[in-house]
């Protein structure tokens, strides 16, 4: 059996990276004849997870210093990323002499395996998972660059991450893949459609929204879409599920436009499937994604799907267009359209998209993620 370590510090457990680690390392396990997996705990990021059923799967490699972390906040974040980065520098090399995996699939913090690799001389292969759109500051560009000889393979979350890798000359383009994210597995996705819906504020046949609360998610798109045409809305209540630094901000803008009993925060849910199975429309506002989860997630649970045409993943997910409904990036007259556009077409036409959309996120199974992700390894 050959060793998979999985590398990926985190300050924030609700960001989809943390969901594609745990289900790689989790349909690898279930499913592989040939290797094994394993999920590196570097500061405490996976205790909350961790259970008797799956501690197997994580090997601790430090302790639990991310309760003492600051978690929100753009500088905050980025001294948290700098006292990871040291603290778990020689842990991580002390790990890989000693047990010596095969593979070392690193998501996020990968300057740190990156610089490691091209200081000392390791025996196990260094593959570079793309968890989101690649932003290359001046840091990153060079880190990749002067590092890129070291990395075995790159794996890409979405054609449009591979392509714009290749255009830019990161890396040398043989070594780039494709390799969708593991975004459901069926068996839990039924069990946890099966839970009752407990919130009275909540209605079916809404309007849906989800993720962080965050500029990435640009939640105050539907808010300004909503007073540009309150007509277009009625008969509808909006739900955003999600938590993040710019909550109170939002708070204030639906507030300011005397859109509280239209518009609903709810917070964070573990189990947002049940709520996107009563749900009749999921918008994506989002300024970027990579793949962008939740739209498999709607696609998944039945939803017409309405999108911003971000990069990179919401167009290869919606087929152009033909597996839901994409509108221009960050305007909310597009977005307004689109839903119009919704509105007035046919039940056949709807349900054509729906069919094609759930034909498409077969791609994003953990079965099939795995499939993919042994033949390349």
């Amino acid at each position: 059996m050959k060793k998979i370590y999985y590398w990926g510090p985190f300050i924030d457990n609700n960001i989809a990276t943390v969901k594609a680690i745990y289900n790689s390392a989790f349909g690898i396990n279930k499913y592989s004849k040939n290797f094994e997996a394993f999920i590196l705990n570097n500061v405490g990021e996976w205790d909350f997870l961790i259970n008797k059923k799956n501690n197997l799967i994580f090997k601790n490699i430090g302790n639990n210093i991310l309760r003492f972390l600051p978690k929100y906040g753009f500088i905050r974040s980025r001294l948290s990323y700098i006292i990871i980065f040291f603290y778990s520098f020689l842990k991580l090399k002390k790990i890989i002499e000693k047990s010596k995996p095969d593979f070392l699939i690193v998501h996020l913090i990968v300057s740190l395996p990156l610089i490691l690799f091209s200081i000392f001389r390791f025996k196990t292969k260094l593959i570079l998972r793309i968890s989101g759109k690649p932003n290359f500051n001046f840091f990153r560009l060079i880190i990749w660059k002067l590092c890129s000889k070291n990395i075995y393979k790159i794996f890409c979350p979405t054609e449009a991450t591979k392509e714009y890798l290749i255009k830019n000359k990161i890396f040398n383009k043989k070594k780039l893949f494709l390799i969708k994210d593991p975004v459901f597995y069926l068996k839990e996705i039924k069990k946890e459609n099966l839970e009752k819906i407990t919130d009275k504020d909540f209605e079916e046949d809404n309007i849906i929204l989800v993720g962080r609360i965050t500029k990435q998610k640009n939640f105050s798109l539907i808010i300004d879409a909503i007073n540009l045409d309150p007509k277009l809305y009625e008969g509808f209540k909006v739900f955003i599920f999600g938590e993040g630094e710019l909550r109170s901000d939002l708070e204030k803008r639906i507030k300011s436009y005397n859109l509280e009993k239209k518009i609903y925060i709810k917070g964070y849910i573990r189990n947002i499937h049940k709520y996107l199975k009563k749900s009749k429309i999921f918008i994506l506002t989002s300024l970027w994604e990579d793949p962008g989860f939740v739209l498999v997630e709607a696609g998944l649970s039945n939803l017409s799907v309405i999108s911003s045409n971000c990069p990179n993943g919401p167009k290869e997910i919606l087929k152009n267009g033909n597996a839901g409904y994409l509108f221009e990036n960050n305007d909310p007259k597009s977005l307004n359209l689109n839903l119009k556009k919704f509105l007035e077409e046919d039940d056949k036409k709807i349900h054509q998209k729906k069919v094609l959309l759930k034909r498409n996120i077969r791609d994003y199974s953990l079965f099939n993620h795995y499939s993919s992700f042994e033949k390349n390894l």
